[in-house]
């Protein structure tokens, strides 16, 4: 799609190298989610869709938010035969995990780029693996490089944006994206995630330098009701209040009632409904500009499912 139609569409970026990633038999983390992902959008719903290569990040966008020490242990690290694991085990590096998060960078930064020139009216990274538990010194969670974190600071530094929300549904607090943000009072970071749960943050009172930060701790089986009622009540009009210029969303699946590892019970309608909501906040003060990143969901039907009615809504149909 070309010309003045261009603006109203939604660009996915992907790339062949994030089915390389392999972290090992048996791990959740596996390269089938991201196939689940893809079959559900690869379908005549989305036809309208505007399909881009994710490009190589930078390992200069990646030090806006990692430390060149860890850039260097995770470059140093990446095996080119077998595994390495980065952490106690959870996130593990294989031959082809390098460029696998590399990629995850470059279509984050690539969406933010995108959105703001108006090319695209929003955009969806369909990557892996995912990035929000990563630290600024070290790996969490199946997560490397955190990708969210990162395309937040390219805002910044390559388009002069300066106030970025990042609204995160997982099922998981993305305790990575929180500390990143934390003292920074133009950064806003919304979580609603189950508790407790691993990783053991995002409690309310976590609330950053000038009210930043703001975590929803929700209970397994919280359910549909609860989780639009929070988000109603607290995070959309705390999201308001902060009057992002630009808003990316951790879209995080494993909240899913199929979900093997989580336990709230959403539904897809669910995740149509808050990324329409996401959007309307956007079209206020963002200019609808929405880049959105593909976080955790280990139910590969759970997966594909939510993600498509998140893509749906992004797309307006």
């Amino acid at each position: 799609m070309t010309g003045d139609n261009s603006r109203m569409t939604t660009f996915i970026y992907t790339h062949d190298a994030c089915f390389n990633h392999q972290p090992g038999p048996h791990h959740p983390e596996s390269p089938e989610r991201l196939e689940a992902v893809l079959q559900a959008l690869q379908t005549p719903a989305f036809d309208n869709a505007v399909w881009r290569e994710a490009p190589l990040g930078s390992f200069e966008q990646v030090e806006l938010v990692h430390t060149p020490d860890y850039v260097q242990a995770v470059q140093d690290k990446s095996p080119t035969e077998g595994y390495r694991a980065l952490d106690g085990g959870d996130t593990i590096l294989s031959p082809g995990s390098l460029e696998a998060v590399m990629r995850c960078v470059g279509a984050a930064c690539a969406g933010v780029d995108d959105v703001v020139a108006a090319r695209a009216r929003n955009v969806f990274c369909a990557t892996r693996p995912c990035g929000h538990h990563a630290e600024a010194d070290q790996a969490m969670g199946f997560c490397v490089f955190n990708q969210a974190a990162i395309a937040a600071l390219h805002a910044r530094v390559a388009h002069g944006i300066e106030r970025v929300a990042v609204l995160d549904f997982d099922v998981h607090h993305g305790n990575g994206t929180q500390n990143s943000f934390y003292n920074d009072p133009n950064l806003f970071y919304g979580s609603c995630h189950q508790s407790p749960f691993y990783p053991g943050t995002g409690q309310w009172q976590e609330t950053g330098v000038a009210d930043n930060i703001l975590n929803i701790p929700l209970s397994r089986g919280a359910g549909s009701s609860s989780f639009r009622a929070a988000m109603d009540q607290e995070m959309l009009p705390a999201l308001r209040r902060f009057a992002p210029q630009l808003l990316i969303i951790s879209a995080g699946f494993d909240a899913h009632h199929l979900d093997p590892l989580g336990g709230l019970k959403f539904t897809d309608e669910d995740y149509y409904w808050i990324t329409a909501e996401l959007m309307k906040v956007a079209d206020e003060s963002a200019q609808g500009r929405v880049v959105s990143v593909l976080e955790g969901g280990y139910s590969l039907q759970g997966l594909a499912s939510g993600t498509a009615a998140h893509v749906r809504a992004l797309m307006g149909l």
